[in-house]
């Protein structure tokens, strides 16, 4: 008996792999995405292909908060309109767009790229804590807002770095209208403009 035919030519095949590689893709949307760009022209794929690749090497992290920026410093630390002495601290750039759209927040961000974890290897060094501190204790910082996710890694790392804040400034964190293991990138916006409405200082 010979090899069996595969169901997709090869180049197609290897389309869907990458495609499954990106987060809450599966195989199904991996395949209907790949036959959707096959069946695009070719200016419209090399456009996508453009994109990818200049994305890639052109965003980087903001110097000041660490937000996704093509920019040495992000659009909204450069803003003169936000709010200098509000900070609220985030788990990483996907909760700096959530919160951005409840309009409800008009203060700078810091973004700490992850959260303290040690089941995966990641201590408080790996993220972002040190500059985080650096900066309330030495710009005039009225209030740090912690708005991290509330699973057990989350809470770990917002009792940690709001030990580290209080000698230095006001920190509250955000009231959650959200389940234990919630993620904040998944809240509607009325839920999260009332957690921050509702936010509290930190005990």
């Amino acid at each position: 008996m010979g090899d069996r035919t595969t169901v997709y030519t090869r180049p197609l095949a290897r389309l869907i792999e990458q495609l499954q590689r990106l987060p809450g893709v599966g195989p199904k949307t991996a395949q209907r995405l790949a036959l959707h760009i096959i069946k695009r022209s070719p200016e419209e794929v090399e456009a996508l292909a453009q994109a990818l690749v200049e994305a890639k090497k052109q965003v980087g992290l903001c110097q000041v908060c660490f937000h996704l920026s093509a920019e040495p410093v992000c659009d909204i630390c450069r803003n003169s309109n936000r709010d200098n002495s509000t900070l609220c601290v985030v788990e990483d750039s996907r909760d700096v767009i959530a919160l951005e759209k409840t309009r409800e927040y008009s203060g700078k961000y810091h973004v700490l790229g992850g959260i303290i974890s040690p089941m995966d290897g990641i201590g408080p060094d790996q993220l972002n804590i040190q500059p985080l501190v650096r900066r309330v204790s030495q710009q005039k910082i009225k209030e740090v807002i912690l708005a991290i996710s509330p699973s057990v890694e989350g809470e770990t790392t917002t009792l940690y770095v709001g030990q580290l804040l209080k000698p230095f400034t006001k920190v509250t964190r955000i009231a959650f209208g959200l389940p234990m293991g919630g993620d904040l990138e998944y809240a509607d916006e009325v839920t999260l403009a009332r957690a921050l409405e509702g936010r509290r200082e930190l005990d």
